[in-house]
């Protein structure tokens, strides 16, 4: 277990440095005082049960090594949330231009949904960590995505999980409908998007002021209306 603890230590400080920076991406559009894309951020490090069906599936050796880690990029995974699917190229292209990481492959599930039904953008990241024995560069993955696709993936996976990848069809074909229906939600929020910002920005600036005065309501019979 040590070998696979030092192996996964780096994975897991990029992990948490990756969320640090990205969520200060949500700061700083703050600070602007413009519409932040991104709403919230999750980061894990795969299980080592994830990792063994994993190496089952590809077909290389379960212990820590080079090409384990060529051939796992998701190792680290980093989840990056949006309001609206308009944001989600936003995102994408002020990762594209950040110096401490470099994008290495980028996968559009989006506007190429899997059969399932799956959205989400994808992006293969190299991070490099610095440690007590020097640098050292690793693969990361980056997901983008709103929150209803979020959901839907969340669902579609604990589901897999239960029937082991052998879903019933039943239950296959209502997922694949639930994924179009969250779809157009995201559709039609969009549509709204210049309303909701608007709401958003009035509802923020109310809570952040404590002079707003109510009307008293009219009491009838001793009581209030």
């Amino acid at each position: 277990m040590k070998e696979w603890k030092e192996f996964l230590q780096p994975y897991k400080q990029a992990v948490s440095e990756l969320k640090v920076k990205l969520k200060g991406l949500r700061a700083q559009y703050e600070l602007e005082v413009v519409h932040t894309p991104v709403e919230f951020v999750t980061g894990r490090v795969k299980p080592l049960p994830s990792i063994y069906d994993k190496t089952l599936e590809k077909g290389i050796p379960f212990e820590p090594s080079s090409e384990l880690a060529s051939e796992l990029p998701d190792i680290a995974g980093l989840r990056i949330m949006c309001q609206f699917v308009d944001d989600i190229p936003t995102v994408v292209r002020a990762l594209r231009e950040r110096k401490d990481l470099r994008v290495v492959e980028e996968r559009d599930y989006i506007a190429r949904k899997k059969p399932s039904g799956y959205r989400s953008y994808h992006m293969i990241i190299e991070y490099p960590v610095q440690t007590i024995h020097g640098e050292k560069t690793i693969l990361a993955e980056i997901q983008i995505r709103t929150l209803s696709m979020n959901f839907w993936a969340s669902i579609e996976h604990s589901l897999n999980y239960k029937y082991e990848g052998e879903m019933p069809e039943e239950i296959r074909h209502r997922l694949e409908r639930a994924a179009e229906a969250a779809f157009q939600l995201d559709e039609e929020m969009s549509q709204i998007r210049d309303e909701i910002q608007d709401a958003q920005q009035y509802f923020s600036a109310f809570k952040e002021t404590a002079t707003r005065s109510y009307p008293n309501k009219k009491k009838k019979g001793g009581r209030e209306e």
